[in-house]
């Protein structure tokens, strides 16, 4: 924890004294404002002020209606024995049971005084702040250390490095249940009482609040618990396995009931006669009336005396006879109420969207839902909400239910007065509504940003929020088409045609506004459940087409719109493939300063997801057996878990000490175990997040690590390889080792089980593969002819009849495993081969490889069918899913990337060369590629047909280095190993000349800009006419290897950059360096003259630029910038400004003149840059041509002084 500590006014050097105090108290007022905003973050609501409203809203808290549970024998026992620490208050709707603990709240306060902490929270379902188990533990948190301050310093241990997010993000159950536990842990902690109540409620994760409570009541005697619920098995079933619990069930209590329902009705009735002046016979009417017909529900009472507070006196006797008893029969008299008055139609409408919606909406977004007829405005909006009011208020704008009991009753017991034709049909109303609220609102830069690169961090909301009213349908109106959709199969051409318009019309500035909104995941599982209503109604191709189109953009570029939200029309569009449906039909949205777009695919490539959020390399990763959910681990010691479909890491587990080594879900599901290099194995329930079982150490010691874990097929067993040169078998349930199979004279990194369970192989760093007999325990094979070295992974074959191994010379094996011989070697890999893995029906096998690649073979030929490529860093792992139809990889670039293996591109293999290729170039028209060869000859490939065009049969006699193609592209030049360069002609594969002259191997050519001379080096440059043959010079002086050649703009000048750190300039008259120009501490990459010659420019791995005075020699002007490597640079026609492009994924533009970097632009790596001469304002790149702002801080421009951003290019 940093804290702020300054010294202020005249006292310095050693006055310790005179300081001491003012340091102290900016300490503390540090501590304090960090307190604060700790305890700001925490808090959701305040449970005091949700005690206090509720208390309000039921026209406050009346101690003869609570007394009784006081004198309870039940209560008593709870609060006076160690023994009993769980006291659970439970009943029908309507009984009191909120009322009932708001008096015991009041009660305990009184009678503990400072001496115990009350922290207490009130479950709400219509309320999406209180109606989850995250929310009940903040807000208990929250009121534990308002009470006992010093508390708080469990939750600043988490909240100081985290934040807010702590309280927020995917891991806050998490978080939270470890600071409550250490909270009830500390020993400072006084008597506390815990109150919950409503715990049906808790819409959201209430099997993990129940399991806490659980858990915690057994292991802390100075800790109680008062909770209350309905009558619900679910909970009960739980509940009923505590010991300790003293039940209270108000069914049971009925005559103390309603002996507290009486004293209600009396308070009601006094008040009412108070306020409506009622006369004595009135009063004492109302009141039997009351008694008589209440059934001893506490909500029957009250919302009849809500209505009677709105009738006339003189109305009051014929009113009380409408009301039935029974809450039901209550619920629908009010709603006739409803059915009678001149709004019935909207009222019911209103009644039915809120039975319906997935979370409670504001007065703005109901709008969005219904059909408001034309005329109605707010204040009248606002008084159908009144006449709704028997089931709906107004909280903070939103509209809710008074009680959940409402909600149930309409939907339940009023379903054909609410839904006259079905639910579906309703759905299918606020699906249409919705979409007709986003057509009306989105548009392009909703909030009216000024720039394409502002994060949403630094978004200010414009008042009025153009949002609001679309919040809900943003989010949801997928979700109300499938409802709408689900019964049987009718007619939804309709429906398809408005979704059709919306992806056509709205998708970027729907994708726009969900960045805005912090929803991308919510709109990718949109996306996809779209994509799987169109496919299984199977009725409009186009239409799948366009879902799918856009489901794979939205998923492609989600970092880059959660970031920036603009980037959906920069990024999104230029670098989506040019066959992309969404590109095609927005390119009016590309943004007027992208020229020429870069070079991409024409169709998406296999890569579906790349899932972010490891900080260190991603090394393993495992499906669940369903599918439904991705297992990753790291070395940064943590395992997530995610949701394959949208991208979104569900979960964080957190307990091991050092890296991950092996992880795997069980063949049910349930579990999943990890290894570690922290020496233990750990069995984790994934559904709580938990961890359910450590066991540790082998041999009875804990020096040992288990590199690989493997699940029996049947859930069982696990086994563990370790470096104890072990094989051990253990049950899973318990944590104790059954078995030890040993053999090995070295660690063994693999294992697995064969499909039936009855043996296992492993593979060693001895070089073994070995096939283990579980009965025996013994050995039962380990010869293998022709297996040696290292195999990191095996497995085994779907089917058993074949062991796959992959190995560290780059390539795999299949054994048959009836004759113990290699069936085949697949070989392709660059890199060790680490990981494999078979697909389910066992024709085709995967590969990861340290060469950043993953390939997938035929199993049955050996063919590698297609290489996936998009990784960043090394390949670690790989799993295909249990139907086949997806692969996932982890990378040591710190992601995981989710494979549509049916669609990745086939290999493009051009066969011809029979020895390695050095060197290949594109033609200045992209249709022929040349390839040169250790085997001394050139081809020319003609890439549609992949066929050789022509090939030099005869002419180098050694190998060729490097190739380029002339500028008009008539010719081709070759460097050799033969000491000789050569010009060919391309069409025919015929040598026009051969130049010789070098005494060693010619390592590279360039053609001058005009084409007629070339330039080659072998430590020295020979200038070369290539029509004569004829050397015209020849440049020495160089001491090391040469890394660039240009020629000055006049042609008379030559200058070479080289590994020696220097740059020479030449006199090509004279054929001698005219200077040397010596600064830069590292290898020089690259030169560019400017346009008049009086400047040179040099960029070098020393992450510099310098600008030379190339007569004098000197030095005018270094650039420093760039974190890596300058690659590339080039001036401006004018030569006013110089561009540069490092391999720290920035180009920069300097001006020369001061020496200062005038903007600078995150792209991507960039190895090539040129300026437009006639369009001075237009840089063209290997990725596009970017238009260039003049930096006028008053322009209009909404780009002012910067480059136009490419943005996203990281996660693209």
């Amino acid at each position: 924890m940093e804290n702020n500590i300054s010294y202020e006014g005249p006292n310095s050097g050693l006055q310790i004294g005179q300081n001491h105090g003012h340091i102290t108290a900016q300490f503390l007022q540090s501590e304090t404002s960090f307190n604060q905003a700790c305890l700001r973050d925490l808090r959701t609501t305040s449970p005091r002020d949700d005690k206090d409203r509720i208390e309000k809203t039921n026209g406050g808290l009346l101690k003869d209606s609570y007394c009784w549970i006081l004198d309870n024998e039940q209560f008593k026992e709870w609060q006076d024995s160690q023994s009993s620490r769980l006291l659970w208050i439970r009943g029908d709707p309507g009984k009191g049971k909120t009322m009932l603990l708001c008096g015991v709240i009041d009660e305990l306060t009184q009678s503990t005084g400072d001496n115990a902490n009350i922290s207490f929270f009130f479950c709400q379902a219509t309320d999406v702040r209180i109606n989850n188990a995250t929310a009940v533990l903040r807000g208990l948190i929250y009121s534990l250390v308002e009470k006992q301050p010093s508390l708080l310093s469990h939750v600043r241990t988490r909240y100081d490095p985290a934040g807010k997010t702590l309280f927020e993000d995917i891991n806050a159950w998490n978080a939270l249940s470890n600071i409550f536990t250490d909270i009830l842990r500390d020993p400072n902690l006084q008597n506390t009482y815990l109150v919950i109540d409503a715990l049906d409620e808790c819409t959201i994760d209430l099997p993990f609040l129940l399991d806490l409570v659980i858990q915690e009541i057994s292991t802390h005697s100075h800790v109680k618990w008062i909770v209350s619920s309905r009558n619900w098995p679910s909970i009960e079933e739980r509940l009923d396995t505590v010991t300790q619990i003293a039940p209270i069930s108000l069914e049971l209590n009925e005559t103390f009931v309603s002996d507290a329902v009486q004293q209600f009705i009396r308070h009601k009735v006094h008040q009412l006669a108070k306020v409506k002046k009622y006369k004595d016979e009135i009063r004492d009417f109302v009141y039997h009336h009351l008694l008589s017909n209440s059934q001893s529900t506490f909500l029957w009472v009250a919302l009849v005396c809500q209505d009677l507070n709105k009738t006339s006196r003189r109305h009051v006797l014929k009113k009380l006879e409408e009301f039935p008893p029974g809450l039901d029969d209550l619920y629908g008299r009010m709603l006739d109420q409803v059915r009678k008055s001149e709004d019935a139609e909207l009222c019911k409408r209103i009644l039915a969207v809120m039975s319906i919606v997935y979370r409670p909406i504001t007065l703005d977004e109901l709008t969005a839902t219904v059909e408001i007829p034309n005329g109605l405005d707010d204040e009248a909006l606002l008084e159908i909400i009144v006449l709704c009011g028997s089931f709906l208020t107004l909280r903070d704008d939103v509209i809710v239910f008074v009680h959940q009991s409402a909600k149930e009753f309409l939907v339940e017991k009023a379903h054909i007065e609410v839904f006259p034709e079905d639910q579906e049909a309703e759905h299918l109303a606020i699906f249409s509504q919705s979409l007709l609220t986003m057509f009306k609102t989105l548009r392009r830069n909703i909030f009216d940003i000024e720039s394409f690169g502002i994060s949403t961090k630094e978004f200010t909301q414009p008042s009025p929020n153009p949002l609001a009213a679309a919040k809900y349908a943003c989010v949801y109106w997928v979700d109300h088409l499938q409802e709408g959709w689900c019964g049987e199969d009718t007619a939804h051409s309709l429906d398809e045609r408005c979704v059709d318009n919306f992806l056509r019309q709205k998708y970027l500035h729907w994708l726009e506004s969900l960045g805005i909104l912090g929803s991308l995941s919510e709109g990718i599982t949109a996306m996809l459940k779209l994509e799987d209503l169109l496919q299984k109604r199977g009725k409009s191709q186009a239409l799948l087409d366009r879902v799918q189109d856009a489901s794979r953009f939205i998923r492609y570029y989600r970092k880059a719109i959660e970031s920036s939200p603009l980037q959906v029309y920069s990024s999104g569009l230029i670098f989506s493939p040019t066959q992309s449906i969404t590109r095609i039909c927005y390119q009016r949205e590309k943004p007027d300063w992208i020229l020429n777009s870069p070079v991409v695919d024409k169709s998406w490539n296999s890569c579906i997801h790349t899932l972010e959020g490891h900080s260190h390399w991603t090394i393993l990763i495992t499906w669940s057996p369903d599918g439904s959910q991705l297992a990753s681990a790291s070395v940064d010691k943590t395992i997530r878990i995610w949701d394959p479909a949208s991208g979104q890491c569900a979960s964080i587990l957190e307990g091991h000490s050092d890296p991950v080594t092996s992880l795997i879900w069980s063949p049910d599901g349930s579990r999943l175990a990890s290894a570690s290099n922290d020496k233990t194995i750990r069995i984790w329930d994934p559904a709580k997040g938990q961890c359910a079982l450590t066991f540790k150490g082998y041999s009875g010691s804990d020096d040992s690590i288990a590199y690989s874990i493997a699940w029996s097929p049947d859930g069982s067993k696990l086994a563990s390889a370790s470096d104890d040169n072990t094989v051990r078998i253990w049950d899973p349930a318990t944590g104790q080792c059954t078995s030890t199979l040993k053999g090995n004279s070295d660690r063994v990194i693999s294992i697995t089980w064969s499909p039936d369970g009855s043996q296992l192989a492993s593979s060693s760093d001895d070089t073994t593969l070995r096939i283990w007999d579980l009965v025996t325990g013994q050995c039962a094979s380990s010869m293998f002819e022709g297996h040696s070295g290292l195999a990191y992974q095996i497995a085994w074959s779907p089917n058993g009849s074949q062991l796959a191994s992959s190995l560290d010379n780059n390539t795999m094996r299949i054994w048959s495993l009836d004759t113990r011989q290699c069936a085949s070697t697949l070989k392709g890999h660059s890199g060790p081969v680490v990981s494999i893995n078979w697909s389910p029906d066992g024709s085709r096998l995967a590969s990861a490889s340290f060469d950043n690649t993953i390939r997938i073979w035929d199993s049955a030929t050996g063919q590698c069918t297609s290489i996936l490529d998009r990784h960043g860093n090394w390949v670690r792992w790989i799993a295909w899913s249990p139907d086949g139809s997806r692969l996932a990889s982890a990378s040591n670039d710190k992601t995981i990337r989710i494979w549509d293996p049916v669609t990745s591109q086939g290999v493009l293999t051009l066969k011809g060369h029979s020895g390695p290729v050095m060197s290949i170039t594109w033609s200045p028209d992209g249709s022929k590629l040349a390839s040169a060869s250790f085997d001394t000859t050139l081809r020319i490939w003609d890439i549609v047909t992949s066929q050789c065009a022509s090939s030099t049969s005869e002419g180098h006699s050694g190998s060729v280095y490097q190739i380029a193609w002339s500028p008009d592209g008539s010719q081709l030049a070759s460097a050799s190993d033969d000491k000789t360069v050569r010009i060919w002609n391309p069409d025919t594969g015929q040598c026009a000349s051969t130049l010789k002259g070098h005494s060693r191997s010619v390592l590279s050519i360039a053609w001058s800009l005009d084409g007629r001379r070339l330039a080659s080096n072998d430590k020295t440059i020979r200038i070369w006419d290539p029509n004569t043959g004829q050397c015209e010079s020849i440049l020495k002086e160089h001491s090391d290897s040469l890394r660039s050649i240009s020629w000055s703009p006049d042609g008379s000048r030559l200058a070479s950059a080289s590994d020696d750190k220097t740059v020479k300039i030449w006199d090509l008259a004279t054929g001698q360096f005219a200077s040397v120009l010596e600064g830069h501490s590292d290898f020089v990459m690259s030169i560019a003259w400017s346009p008049d010659g009086s400047r040179l420019a040099s960029a070098s791995t020393d992450k510099t630029i310098r600008v030379w005075d190339p007569i004098t020699g000197q030095c005018a002007s270094i650039l420093e910038g760039h974190s890596d490597i300058v690659r590339s640079i080039a001036w401006s026609p004018d030569g006013s400004r110089l561009a540069s492009a490092s391999n720290d994924k920035t180009v920069k533009i300097w001006d020369p003149a001061i020496g200062q970097c005038a903007s600078s632009l995150d792209i991507c790596t960039v190895t090539f840059l040129q300026f437009d001469k006639t369009k001075p304002n237009h840089l063209h790149t290997d990725i596009g041509t970017l238009k260039l702002v003049s930096p006028d801080p008053v322009a209009s421009s909404p780009y002012p002084s910067t480059l136009p951003g490419i943005y996203g290019v990281s996660t693209a």
